[in-house]
């Protein structure tokens, strides 16, 4: 692709040689002559000279040298994840049920869908156009996949689950088992039957080894857009909102609910019945204590959550206390001298 099919295909400007044509994209430093790279921020900007790419995309204030051939766009980065989609397009599996994949009765299945080698699909599923459910995955009865859903291969979901149109489900996850719920009674936990469901919106993504639990009554739900890293744990009854990102290693503990935008790091730890509202930023490794709120557009960090401002004076405190041992150990030394010499 020449740089100036890309400009249009991105429907930006360029300056320079409109004729260099470009074969991929490459990181800032490594990018070769025939590769595209972005400059996202300032420090990559102080970089961007001795780079030996063949095309920059940059922001459209950027004061780079005329020399350069560049894309300008309001947003680099967004513009290089587009790009890369021109470049590296998905394989595209052919349509078709593989023999060795098990189908049970009544599946309603739209045009172009794919089931790969040893698949179940279970009674009185009804499977989107162009879903696609990759090797060993398990599709329990009357789940609902959408147009252009992706399981990718070993991917669990039981039985009453619906995911949205355009969701990529990784490997390893499970979608609907039993949340964890039981009851103390004679000295002993019972189960709590958990026979609700779960609903994931449109263009979801979870990451591998993920888990969302079922509701113990009602619904378990996975708002539309939003992101799902690795390793992350959706209790019962949870409530995710709109375009949610989630990094890994995070657990979310029965009937919490998050609004639309928030931002949680990875390793955080949210109580029952926590209520983080829309835009709320959690920092890696907080912990949301039990019924506690996070209000909208704060940004928390540490174990309990506090301010961002209040916990960083709160280490700041930390990292003084060995200079006050010392001071106050200075102090007590000067006190026993002045006690000595009255």
């Amino acid at each position: 692709m020449r740089v100036r099919e890309l400009a249009e295909w991105l429907g930006a400007t360029f300056e320079g040689d409109g004729e260099i044509e470009l074969a991929g994209v490459a990181p800032l430093e490594s990018a070769g002559a025939n590769e595209v790279a972005f400059v996202g921020g300032r420090k990559a900007a102080q970089h961007a000279d001795a780079s030996a790419a063949g095309c920059l995309l940059v922001p459209m204030d950027w004061p780079g040298p005329s020399y350069r051939t560049v894309i300008r766009v309001p947003d680099p980065r967004a513009a290089v994840a587009r790009a890369m989609s021109r470049f590296y397009p998905t394989a595209e599996l052919k349509p078709g049920v593989h023999p060795t994949a098990v189908v049970g009765k009544d599946v309603e299945m739209g045009a172009l869908v794919y089931i790969g080698p040893h698949a179940v699909v279970g009674d009185g599923t009804r499977i989107g156009v162009a879903a696609s459910i990759g090797a060993g995955c398990i599709v329990g009865k009357r789940v609902i996949l959408g147009e252009g859903c992706v399981l990718h291969p070993n991917v669990t979901v039981y039985d009453n689950c619906d995911i949205g149109r355009g969701t990529i489900v990784h490997s390893g996850a499970v979608i609907g088992a039993d949340g964890f719920g039981y009851v103390m009674e004679h000295d002993r936990w019972h189960k709590f039957p958990q026979v609700g469901r779960v609903e994931i919106g449109e263009f979801v993504e979870i990451g591998a080894n993920s888990c969302v639990d079922r509701a113990a009554m009602g619904v378990t739900e996975v708002g539309e857009g939003t992101k799902l890293d690795n390793m992350v744990h959706v209790g019962h009854n949870c409530r995710i909102g709109r375009h949610v990102v989630v990094a890994a290693q995070t657990g979310f503990s029965g009937g919490v609910v998050v609004g639309d935008y928030a931002v949680i790091g990875g390793q955080v730890g949210i109580g029952d019945k926590a209520r983080i509202e829309s835009r709320a930023v959690l920092g890696s490794g907080c912990g949301v204590l039990t019924s506690k709120i996070v209000r909208g557009g704060e940004t928390v960090w540490g174990t309990p959550a506090r301010p961002l401002k209040q916990h960083l004076e709160q280490l700041a405190n930390l990292a003084r206390l060995p200079e006050l041992r010392r001071e106050i150990a200075d102090l007590k030394r000067r006190l026993a001298e002045l006690e000595r010499g009255a």
